[in-house]
């Protein structure tokens, strides 16, 4: 071995030390969940990669973050389930309830501010389906998810005096 030449990190020290931290995370979701909820001032900046493996979000928030997404736990955010693996907590988006389910390992950064706490993950790799491939999905079912049984929605400007 030469001089400058640096020993290669066979254990993986640095992945490791990603695992956990990601830990870290799952701990204090799992303080927090029902029926405990947050503790004084706390609440949580959750960075997430959208396109990485077994991340679940609904198509619509999918076509709006289609790589990362940030969510916050704090006032209005309901069944939050801690596991193993991953966490499922539901959100209001545009007054709708929606589902996410966030592996740990796709998580990107937490960050509590009411104690100035900072984590921050290398990115994992993409999914399999590269994220242009799941664009073109969620464009491709939105047309068919507005033919749907669903509520329409009708623009009251033609309506409107001028």
């Amino acid at each position: 071995m030469a001089k400058d030449d640096k020993p290669r990190d066979l254990m993986g020290y640095d992945a490791l030390q990603q695992e956990a931290l990601r830990g870290v995370v799952k701990a204090a979701l799992a303080r927090v969940a029902p029926p405990r909820g947050l503790p004084g001032d706390h609440h949580f900046y959750i960075s997430f990669r959208t396109d990485a493996d077994m991340v679940s979000v609904p198509e619509d928030l999918l076509a709006r973050y289609p790589e990362e997404m940030t969510i916050v736990l704090q006032n209005q955010f309901w069944d939050l389930k801690p596991s193993d693996n991953a966490f499922a907590v539901t959100l209001q988006f545009s007054g709708q309830p929606k589902t996410l389910t966030i592996p740990y390992s796709a998580i990107t950064r937490f960050y509590d501010p009411s104690v100035q706490y900072l984590l921050q993950f290398s990115p994992p790799p993409p999914t399999s389906r590269p994220a242009q491939l799941r664009r073109e999905e969620t464009k491709a079912a939105a047309p068919r998810a507005a033919e749907g049984d669903g509520p329409k929605i009708v623009s009251l400007d033609q309506f409107r005096k001028k």
